[in-house]
């Protein structure tokens, strides 16, 4: 019977670590800006990590599929094991921190093919910490598939594929696109919200001083007088109680000089995008590559903005660096992220619709019409 279950936690943690690895080196930048979130001062405040978060990423995303195919052909059973939950460990914390103080609202545990609440991922962490705890206690059930040579030569082709898949989608774009900007996406009808969808419901809450301590008074308690008697009035505020229909794409402006021109940009027939979300941040190889393309889009008729969430002296810097003519808007940081992994990258719409998406190494597979 222990075998037996050790035999089913094997392939099941095996499997989920590859595919749950699989999905974030697929888009291992995109993984990297979720551990800036987790290494941010309102989360864990370990800032000095953050210059360091796409190579972080990458390893851990490497490590945890190999993790899962060293499980799964009985690699060296006690290092892997001792491997996982050393991990599973730490990403219990962090997923039970972040869902306690509500402090990233998504872990980025399936990228984003698949969201999780920071409740649902601290379960998910729960349920993989005890079946990795099976296998901790019954080791010795764990044996290699195979000889010896050929589990060595598993992991070693796992490893190599692995940094490949990396290296390419990282001088790319990731191969399967799960985000919201895909090709295909029309972000004028992303951005409706459907007739009686659920709208967000909010409850009004008073913050008083009671004692030293800000406590939240509810809104009845108030009106019921049973405010502490002392307490001073801090602040009101809306807590939300159930979150109600997002949109796939929200937040998605363009703006400049204070003036929106989402809409009509959205309905111009040929639209180049180049983003970057920031320009402090920018690869010079990519930039220097730009003002030539610009020119090509042009004179092919295609209206080409800029796409950044950097200031006004840091565009007209980069401008000048750059030799660069056309005009930059203004986008959320975390919308661009979202929209693009390479900085700079170009995103080719046809009336807001997303008809092209290339890394600056591919802006010459751009195809303009």
């Amino acid at each position: 019977m222990r075998n037996i279950s050790t035999q089913i936690a094997r392939i099941l943690v095996g499997v989920l670590f590859i595919i749950s690895g699989l999905i974030k080196l697929n888009d291992p930048t995109g993984f990297s800006f979720k551990l800036e979130e987790y290494f941010s001062a309102d989360v864990l405040n370990m800032e000095f990590f953050i210059p360091y978060a796409l190579l972080i990423a990458c390893f851990v995303v490497i490590f945890e599929v190999v993790l899962g195919v060293m499980l799964l052909i009985g690699f060296k059973p006690k290092f892997t094991v001792w491997s996982l939950l050393a991990m599973i460990v730490f990403f219990t914390f962090l997923t039970f921190y972040s869902a306690y103080f509500n402090k990233v609202t998504d872990c980025g545990c399936f990228g984003d093919a698949l969201k999780l609440t920071p409740w649902e991922s601290f379960s998910k962490d729960v349920v993989l910490l005890v079946l990795i705890l099976i296998l901790f206690i019954n080791q010795k059930y764990i044996r290699p598939l195979y000889g010896k040579i050929g589990v060595n030569y598993t992991v070693f082709v796992a490893y190599s594929l692995c940094l490949f898949m990396a290296y390419y989608v990282l001088q790319h774009l990731p191969i399967i696109d799960f985000r919201a900007y895909k090709v295909g996406t029309d972000i004028k009808k992303a951005m409706e919200i459907p007739e009686g969808a659920p709208k967000s419901e909010y409850e009004m809450v008073f913050i008083y001083n009671v004692n030293g301590l800000d406590t939240e008074i509810s809104y009845d308690d108030v009106m019921a007088n049973k405010v502490p008697e002392g307490a001073e009035f801090v602040d009101r505020k809306d807590k939300l109680i159930r979150e109600g229909y997002i949109p796939p794409v929200h937040d998605f402006t363009i703006e400049k000089g204070g003036n929106d021109y989402t809409e009509s940009v959205l309905e111009e027939p040929k639209v180049i995008m180049l983003i970057s979300y920031d320009l402090k941040k920018s690869k010079e190889n990519g930039m220097k590559k730009l003002e030539d393309f610009y020119q090509k889009a042009a004179e092919k008729g295609y209206l080409v903005i800029g796409m950044t969430s950097s200031g006004t002296d840091i565009i007209e810097e980069y401008k000048k660096k750059y030799g660069l003519t056309f005009d930059y808007y203004f986008c959320d940081a975390t919308t661009l992220k979202t929209i693009e992994r390479a900085n700079p990258s170009i995103v080719v719409l046809e009336k807001g619709v997303v008809v092209q998406k290339k890394h600056f190494n591919d802006i010459d597979k751009v195809v303009l019409k």
